[in-house]
């Protein structure tokens, strides 16, 4: 077990897989490391230095009763990178880590090479405003149980639950929270309804591929398309389905994306190609 130790004395939790140039995995507002698929993370390390961590708040890192939000996730991966010795790195974030990815990008540019914005969005919009108010008060308010079935049944597609009713919850679903794991949980989707990078997207330097589903409910397909189109350098995919926890659904074509993206000579990343959608899971 490995922790990196942040500026106020609170522990995040890390784990490091395989060797080469350094890939962060940043997951969403769960926050564990455990979301990415074991062959995610293997097929990734033949190729990578492979850095996940639980956020703070969760997991193994520190409970701690902090102000999160997206900016102080942020920071907390620069402790990470300061930890590990790394200078640059490629970031994949999903969903919440999306966000992080982005402000990494726009406010530590030359820390990050290339990028992956997974099932994220821009900033605030009247849909994603009200599905995660009404995720953040279901919290608050009602039985947990009731919470984390919503939750998961709109996180993979019914044909998945269907056939995987012994996984319905998922390995990043968090077990029935204690008052302050509540509190943290609710404050970390605050964080969320907080974040809105929209007018700096254009500033973006990194070559980047935004992948989104077109089944997504969490963050619809237009989120990954507004993104594409406004950061320079990007790639859009939009794949049929595997809805907001599609690297879960076809780990191992997600997995191919990743290293097909990472793996390509700098001159034959597009620039700006708009929106393609995929006949098939990444």
């Amino acid at each position: 077990m490995a922790f990196a130790t942040l500026g106020d004395g609170d522990r995040l939790y890390y784990e490091v897989h395989g060797h080469g140039h350094p890939l962060f995995l940043v997951t969403g507002v769960y926050g564990y490391a455990s979301f990415w698929p074991p062959s995610v993370v293997e097929t990734l390390a033949r190729h990578y230095l492979v850095v996940v961590h639980d956020q703070r708040g969760v997991g193994q890192s520190s409970r701690s009763r902090v102000r999160y939000s997206v900016a102080q996730m942020c920071d907390d991966v620069l402790r990470l990178y300061e930890t590990l010795g790394v200078a640059r790195a490629h970031f994949v974030g999903h969903s919440l880590g999306g966000a992080i990815a982005q402000t990494m990008a726009l406010d530590h540019p030359d820390m990050i090479d290339r990028l992956v914005l997974s099932a994220t969005w821009p900033g605030f919009d009247p849909y994603f405003d009200n599905l995660i108010k009404l995720r953040r008060d279901m919290l608050a308010r009602s039985d947990w149980n009731l919470y984390a079935r919503l939750a998961a049944l709109m996180m993979k597609p019914n044909w998945w639950v269907r056939d995987h009713a012994n996984e319905l919850f998922g390995v990043a679903l968090p077990g029935p929270p204690d008052d302050v794991t509540r509190s943290i949980m609710i404050d970390r989707l605050d964080a969320i309804l907080a974040f809105d990078r929209r007018a700096d997207l254009w500033r973006i330097a990194a070559s980047t591929l935004v992948i989104g589903a077109r089944d997504d409910t969490w963050t619809p397909p237009y989120c990954a398309i507004e993104l594409g189109a406004k950061i320079p350098n990007a790639e859009t995919m939009i794949i049929p389905e595997g809805q907001h926890f599609f690297p879960q659904v076809f780990p191992e074509r997600f997995a191919d994306a990743i290293l097909d993206f990472l793996g390509r000579p700098t001159s034959t990343v597009p620039a700006a190609n708009g929106a393609r959608e995929r006949s098939r899971s990444p």
